[in-house]
């Protein structure tokens, strides 16, 4: 290996490196929060409008569904954040994710 191709393979794994501690330093902490595990029910969502599950907790992370308004929902828990807004970590079916907690009503087990 010469001294260019050597200098583009450190390059390459320095730029490796950097993106590597870009993407974990950009992932929303993890709070521990606190277990909550009963149902809820989508609401304050306009009837035309639906509630977005994303991968992470913040408004920011990949949405990966949504849910209508009215739609039950499982509460696993709920973290607390100093600034913004809280989240919850819901199912439905398939569809795992963190919400908005402001958009979740709790609702009793048996109207699950």
């Amino acid at each position: 290996m010469n001294k260019a191709q050597e200098k583009v393979l450190v390059a390459g794994l320095c730029g490796l490196v950097i993106a590597a501690a870009a993407a974990f330093a950009v992932q929303p902490a993890m709070a521990a929060g606190y277990s909550v595990d009963q149902p809820a029910q989508v609401s304050n969502v306009a009837r035309w409008d639906k509630l977005n599950v994303r991968k992470w907790p913040a408004s920011y992370s990949q949405k990966i569904g949504a849910f209508a308004p009215g739609t039950h929902v499982w509460v696993e828990r709920c973290i607390e954040m100093d600034q913004g807004a809280d989240w919850c970590r819901v199912e439905r079916g398939n569809l795992q994710g963190w919400v908005n907690a402001r958009y979740l009503t709790p609702v009793a087990a048996g109207n699950f």
